[in-house]
This record gives structure tokens, sequence and C-alpha cells, in this order.
């Protein structure tokens, strides 16, 4: 536990422009970003730069223009730096909307928000990767309890650059689903997601377990697929995902979504031997 009650372990922070737009697109989609009548959105752990959680509310706001973002950071210097950055951004000096519903504040898994309010999404983007996987279920355990009704949260991993990306969403019930996302352009397997899986699976791609099966039915359906790589890497990968349902995956989206790259399954099929997210 970090001093002053705020709990979490500090973690590296590294932060890039545009590394969470595949995550955000997603976050974008969700009913409960529609539905909610306090559409607050809680970006956990944004790391040594505010600007992630600018680019959500930016991004998001397309969807909801009432959405409300607050950044949460249990290093109090990074809280400090995005409150910098975000007096730039009411003076009009970036290219983000200066009236923007967005604020920063310290704290962590206990999730402080204005009045108490409960979230309608928690994102929690590269945090938990940097955790013992012993640690995942409490902390699922406890982000849950900070969401409204339909709430969700998100834990997710990605590669510094934004093109290689997973995530676990979870609601009140557990959690629900994975997906990766992925550039398309020169990719050469779908399996390098597997060196950036959320922590409750990363040490699981293993003989025996389901996480380990779907990256190998990914590869397996990319090399049959490769003479459509003559019509593009989009086409391609539709052919996958059209693939891994006809054998049997709970394969979730359709063509709208596989075109960018995604890919959902049911959490059920990759839901790792032995763990117990309760």
């Amino acid at each position: 536990m970090a001093a002053g009650g705020v709990i979490g372990t500090v973690t590296r922070g590294t932060t890039n422009t545009n590394r969470l737009r595949r995550v955000d697109r997603w976050i974008g989609t969700l009913p409960v970003l529609r539905r909610s009548g306090d559409p607050l959105v809680v970006d956990l752990g944004y790391g040594a730069s505010g600007v992630t959680a600018l680019e959500l509310h930016q991004r998001l706001a397309k969807t909801r223009p009432d959405v409300e973002v607050l950044g949460l950071e249990i290093e109090a210097g990074r809280v400090l730096t995005a409150l910098d950055q975000l007096a730039d951004v009411r003076a009009g000096r970036t290219g983000f909307a200066p009236d923007a519903r967005i604020g920063f504040a310290l704290g962590g898994f206990e999730v402080p928000t204005p009045g108490g309010r409960p979230a309608a999404v928690i994102r929690a983007f590269n945090v938990l990767r940097q955790y013992d996987e012993t640690e995942v279920a409490p902390a699922w355990r406890r982000l849950i309890t900070r969401l409204q009704p339909g709430g969700v949260l998100i834990d997710g991993t990605c590669d510094e650059i934004g093109r290689i990306a997973s995530w676990v969403d979870l609601t009140a019930d557990g959690p629900q689903h994975l997906t990766i996302s992925l550039r398309l352009a020169e990719l050469e397997t779908p399996s390098i997601v597997a060196e950036r899986l959320p922590k409750a699976l990363i040490h699981r791609n293993v003989s025996g377990e389901g996480v380990h099966a779907l990256m190998r039915e990914l590869d397996r359906l990319w090399r049959i697929h490769s003479p459509l790589a003559a019509y593009g890497p989009t086409q391609r990968w539709i052919a996958v995902a059209r693939g891994m349902r006809d054998a049997g995956w709970p394969v979730r989206g359709d063509r709208s979504r596989w075109r960018l790259g995604e890919l959902t399954v049911d959490w059920s099929a990759v839901a790792p031997v032995g763990f117990a997210w309760r």
C-alpha cells in the first residue's frame, strides 16, 4: 500500500501518445457509455504523463459528449505533471478541448472519485501487468465494487506504441471476455500477442491452458489463409476470425470489429486452470 491510504504499488509509468487507441476505440462501443446517467470513466494508473487520459476523453466524447474522465495515479509527482498538462489544455495551448470534462487526482485501487461516485468504466491498462499473478483476482474484486450497475472494468496490456494489445473486460459477475487487437500490416503471427497478454493469462501460455490453445489455433488459421494476403491482411484476418467461430470458439463481434484487427472470445474459453476470481 502506498502512503496516505492509497492502495497499490508505484509502477514504471511508461506511456506514449496514441498508445491506447485500440482499447479506447473499443470502450467507445460499450452500451454503458451510451446509457449511463453519470458517464464517469476512470483511467487508473495513467502513468508518467496524462496524455492517454486526455486522449481517452477526446475519443469517448465523440460517442458521449458529456463523458467525464478522471485520471488516477498513486505517485504524487505524476499527478502534478498531469495537472500542469491540464493547465495547458485549459489555456488552449494543446489540441485538446479547453473545456474537456477531465481531471487528475491521487488514487489507486480504492478508486477515489468526487462524492464517491461509482464509475461507468474503469480502464486499468499496463497496471496489473507489473504485479504478481496472485494479486490479480483481489484487485479485480476491489475494482468491481467501484462500478455502477452495468459498469465495466478493463484490465489490459499493450506494447509501447500500441500495435499489439489485449484486455479482459469484467462486470459485477466477473470476467466476461478476452479481446486481442493487432496492427495487421506486417503481422507475422497472431501469437505475438502472447507477450502482451493480461497478467492473469501471460504465464498460462502453456500446454493444457485455453489461452495456449487459442494462440495455436490463431497461428494455424493465419497460415492456412496466407493466400488471402494477396487481398490484404484485413481479409486474411477476417477469414481467421470466421474460421475460429466455425471451429466452435465462442467468438464475439462481427466483420466490423474483425477488420480493425480485433478478436473477442468468451472468458470461459481461456480461463486459466485453477484460477478463481472470487
